[in-house]
């Protein structure tokens, strides 16, 4: 047995691993509670669990799935995860082995658990945890560092190096919210907001939309923030009309698809980005406001209203994950394999006359499994049809 079979068998065995762990924070993260303490315990009868019980797979079929201690059911997603991550540690390793991509097999490793424990709450709870999607956009960016070079090898897939994956993030980020913020204008009638954030939202996202494409994603985040800053001096939200910023935006590419300002692809460029940047920016600030205010919440003593939003927050920063572990490219290849396979299940579903409960968060992580697995060749593909 060669050295690779045996990093695929090991990879395999460390993902049934991982995967028990992974369901710890499938049932602990959307209730705040401590992923670390306390240790593994029945949720019906509270045990603590022995060693023996928590032996991946193997436990749940020794004991019939069924707790020891009070006979409850075990739910059979435990050893579905703990065999799905084991499998695709494995495939991952037989795939971008290890001898030639390094730290970049280890960060799709990452990413795979990140999709799976974010896919799993996120059919269970219609949420997709802060602590989990904003420290993973992170920990994209960091694995970055140590892929440089890997990323540009001709037909093959590694990491983005730190440039890649902060553009990555900010695109994948800015990608989803553009679809938020117009769809919500949609719903809304063309309708400015009736309640806008303060001090800082969805308004200056927007701003930094159309700031972007004229100066560049970092003067638009510049531009938004300073927004946010009038908001803080005014101690309320001052509006700014979506007819100016929105309606602006599309102004902007129909002005410079008729050769005025930067060009087209600049400027998409520029805006994607930057309201990618405020969408990272409001994440982190509503991370930690909903900390602050959780107790609040909880007592019913928190009345604030919002408007309608035609995608979820959590879905904006789950791309950011997804940019920041594969670029910008395979970004929109997932995107794309998002929505098809959305609207796909969605027809079944009209057809067997079932209500389409399934948020967009599943359906990003499918994509970006196809883009990692498939990326290339379909990239490829794309490009020959351009002739590029």
């Amino acid at each position: 047995m060669n050295v690779d079979t045996l990093i695929v068998l090991f990879a395999g065995l460390l993902g049934l691993l991982v995967g028990s762990f992974s369901n710890v924070l499938i049932w602990r993260l959307p209730r705040g509670e401590n992923i670390a303490f306390p240790p593994s315990h029945c949720p019906k009868c509270d045990h603590p669990l022995k060693p023996t019980d928590l032996v991946p797979v193997f436990s749940w079929l020794a004991l019939g799935g069924r707790c020891r201690y009070c006979r409850a059911p075990i739910n059979p997603r435990y050893p579905v995860v703990e065999l799905l991550t084991g499998v695709a540690y494995a495939v991952i390793a037989a795939t971008f082995p290890l001898s030639t991509y390094e730290a970049g097999t280890l960060g799709l490793m990452v990413l795979f658990t990140i999709l799976l424990v974010g896919s799993a709450i996120d059919l269970d709870t219609m949420t997709l945890p802060d602590e989990l999607t904003l420290p993973g956009t992170l920990l994209g960016v960091l694995f970055g560092l140590a892929g440089a070079g890997l990323y540009a090898q001709e037909g093959q897939l590694g990491l983005p190096n730190v440039a890649q994956a902060v553009e990555g993030a900010l695109m994948g980020a800015g990608v989803i919210v553009l679809i938020s913020v117009y769809g919500s204008w949609v719903l809304r009638r063309f309708r400015e907001r009736q309640w806008p954030e303060a001090p800082i939202g969805y308004q200056q996202i927007s701003l930094g939309l159309l700031a972007g494409a004229w100066l560049g994603p970092w003067w638009g985040l510049g531009v938004a923030l300073l927004s946010a800053a009038v908001n803080v001096a005014a101690k309320k939200a001052v509006r700014i009309p979506e007819l100016l910023t929105l309606g602006g935006f599309l102004v902007s590419l129909a002005l410079s698809s008729a050769g005025t300002g930067p060009g087209l692809l600049d400027m998409l460029r520029g805006g994607l980005m930057a309201a990618g940047a405020v969408s990272l920016v409001c994440g982190v600030y509503w991370w930690i406001y909903w900390r602050r205010n959780k107790q609040a919440e909880d007592d019913g003593t928190d009345d604030e209203q919002s408007d309608p939003v035609a995608m979820g927050f959590g879905d904006v920063k789950l791309a950011a994950v997804i940019g920041a572990f594969l670029g910008w490219e395979r970004l929109l290849l997932a995107v794309v394999v998002a929505i098809f396979a959305g609207a796909v299940l969605g027809l079944v579903q009209l057809a067997l006359k079932q209500e389409n409960r399934v948020k967009f968060g599943p359906y990003l992580a499918l994509g970006a499994v196809v883009a990692l697995l498939w990326g290339g060749p379909l990239l490829d593909w794309y490009r020959g049809l351009l002739g590029m």
